[in-house]
């Protein structure tokens, strides 16, 4: 198949398979993409269409965020994980009202200036907010990628010009490459997914060079598989959070040791809540989240 015509059927796949997602079709605002992308790093869509809903509705522009304290951005995260990524969100929608007059910024450069977004969060407002022209490049797509031109059963650890001139060498002309994006996102996600994929429902498996090789295993060398999360810091970390969250004020020292009982593994994660702006330390040994 010619890249043309790979293009096409990945495409087409996309416009009658995709999901339905909230964040997705032509009258998402740039924000709303923006909101998206941050709450998706590491997380399943599947759980991120309430929070974003949820969220979408209360600030529905960046002013209306930049207007709110932190600790309501953190508060409102609620259980997405990675709750750094609500204060980061927060910056950004500070910095977007203060130096772009409350408009998402649409030149990958500027957007990579943001607070919290870097090389992938980027080019992804850049194309599904602005349809721009440039490689969207997460772990699905590295992933088909890896089989369909390297023949690899899996993908090898990141590299962002290797992974981007990946792309950009099968990508089709700017005006079909947005969608091209979305879909090749899409077929990493639910068809030639990490463990069983389905191969026979994949509208480019005859250009696969894993299929035609047999689908030789060739070994992951991805990132490390993250560790157990039962009695992890993480773990700690996120009970001692969750009580924050649900208190209309500060809480006690003795409040949050009745969260989380070993000792030594509270307070260090009480450290790191307070070393990443998490939680604020006030008089009289009381925490609370950040103004």
């Amino acid at each position: 198949m010619e890249t043309n015509d790979i293009a096409e059927s990945i495409g087409s796949w996309f416009a009658t398979e995709q999901r339905d997602l909230p964040w997705r079709g032509s009258d998402v605002p740039a924000w709303g993409v923006l909101v998206s992308e941050f709450m998706l790093q590491q997380t399943p869509a599947a759980r991120v269409i309430e929070p974003y809903l949820t969220w979408m509705k209360r600030w529905p522009n960046p002013a209306d965020l930049a207007a709110a304290a932190a600790g309501d951005a953190v508060r409102a995260w609620a259980n997405l994980g990675y709750p750094r990524r609500a204060l980061w969100l927060h910056a950004c929608a500070t910095t977007i009202t203060d130096d772009f007059g409350g408009r998402v910024p649409n030149s990958v450069a500027e957007l990579e200036a943001l607070p919290g977004i870097g090389p992938y969060t980027a080019r992804a407002v850049a194309v599904f907010a602005f349809r721009a022209h440039e490689p969207v490049v997460d772990t699905n797509v590295r992933r088909v990628i890896a089989r369909w031109l390297h023949g690899r059963s899996d993908q090898e650890a990141a590299s962002t010009t290797r992974d981007h001139a990946d792309m950009l060498s099968v990508m089709p002309p700017p005006a079909r490459s947005p969608e091209f994006n979305a879909g090749v996102m899409e077929l990493g996600a639910r068809v030639c997914t990490s463990k069983a994929p389905r191969c026979g429902d994949c509208p480019i498996s005859a250009a696969c060079a894993w299929r035609a090789a047999g689908y030789p295993d060739t070994g992951a060398r991805g990132a490390a598989k993250q560790a157990r999360y039962a009695g992890s810091d993480r773990q700690a970390r996120g009970a001692l959070l969750a009580a924050l969250r649900a208190s209309t004020g500060p809480v006690t020292k003795t409040s949050l040791e009745r969260v989380w009982s070993p000792a030594a593994q509270r307070d260090r994660a009480l450290i790191s809540l307070i070393d990443d702006g998490l939680v604020i330390p006030l008089a009289r040994n009381r925490f609370g989240l950040p103004e």
